[in-house]
């Protein structure tokens, strides 16, 4: 099968070629609708651009590999805009490297790569150099990580096990059953590495709900699609004692169980609390109680400290640990009708 083009892009995305390399040239003037979708037709055909295409005299190809899970996720979109805008500042285009599954990141592990051709590299949620013996990426170009931490590179995360902690002590305060429901992927006998992202959540809420001598009525783990966090909010409300509090360790996750609570004809805040991660820009709309994470900082700091670092910078790595807070709204509140 011969490589994707940026012409298949255009078409698989039903939009111009002028539009596609606008999206691949950080261009300002292409909607956030449109780049989204020609990201997902990127990621579905397996497409990424050629950095030797932009390789110019004195050996920079003016091009940074950003390799990530996946591109149609909201909060990856809002990561990816938000490093493809500040390395534009500096003419650098974002080549794309979506990690998904276990054939392709094990053809990323060989270093002659496409990943590797670029100037430099940023890695978001899962640091793929400690598949290497050393710990380091097989590359002498500079490489940062974001939304992971690691002592090697430079990198920019948050704290969740704190934010966790903050999620246990809100929910402490309320009488009620407490119930967990969250992605994990330590159990996934498919992963190739994992992500703490979820697991120190969990860990932060679990500690924090014993410090306060409560405890959680039960755990559930589900996948990060809507449909999912649907069928397991069911199963809790079909034989919760009310009132109960639920922590979702993602708002994709709370999303449903306010829609569901609401079909039911259960008072939010009253009857269940829910509390969710993320702040995406949608939950205020819904009315989500929800742990606030800088998506758009954090993407943009990892891109300066790459940017540093293909400046001339030498230092040792860097490290910005963000703390998420806690936003109330009508999902646990009261007072607030949600309507």
């Amino acid at each position: 099968m011969s490589k994707p083009t940026i012409q298949d892009v255009a078409q698989k995305a039903g939009v111009g070629v002028g539009t596609v390399s606008r999206v691949l040239n950080n261009h300002p003037s292409v909607r956030d609708s449109t780049r989204a979708k020609i990201l997902k037709a990127m990621e579905s055909l397996n497409y990424t651009p050629n950095p030797h295409a932009r390789r110019i005299a004195g050996g920079r190809s003016y091009t940074v590999s950003v390799m990530l899970p996946m591109v149609a996720a909201e909060f990856y979109i809002r990561l990816l805009t938000s490093i493809e805008e500040t390395l534009g500042e500096q003419r650098y285009d974002a080549a794309i490297f979506p990690m998904l599954g276990r054939e392709r990141l094990e053809r990323y592990l060989e270093s002659h790569t496409m990943p590797y051709q670029a100037d430099g590299i940023i890695q978001i949620t899962y640091n793929l150099a400690v598949l290497f013996p050393d710990g380091r990426m097989p590359t002498e170009q500079p490489v940062v990580l974001v939304d992971g931490k690691t002592d090697l590179y430079d990198c920019t995360y948050v704290d969740n096990y704190h934010g966790g902690l903050v999620a246990a002590e809100y929910t402490c305060q309320a009488p009620g059953e407490i119930y967990l429901v969250s992605f994990d992927d330590e159990n996934d006998p498919d992963a190739i590495f994992k992500s703490l992202v979820f697991a120190d959540r969990i860990h932060g809420f679990q500690e924090g709900v014993s410090r306060a001598g409560r405890s959680i009525k039960d755990t559930y783990f589900c996948g990060l699609q809507y449909h999912e966090g649907l069928a397991i909010t069911k199963q809790i409300y079909d034989h919760a004692q009310f009132p109960i509090t639920i922590f979702a360790g993602a708002d994709i996750l709370g999303r449903p169980m306010i829609d569901e609570a609401k079909s039911r004809g259960l008072i939010l805040g009253q009857d269940v609390r829910i509390i969710g991660f993320d702040n995406q820009p949608w939950a205020a709309e819904i009315g989500l109680t929800t742990l606030h994470q800088p998506v758009e900082e954090m993407g943009a700091k990892a891109a300066h400290l790459l940017l540093e670092r293909l400046s001339g910078f030498e230092g040792p790595p860097r490290q910005f640990c963000y703390q998420p807070f806690l936003i109330e709204r009508a999902s646990s509140l009261k007072s607030i009708p949600v309507i």
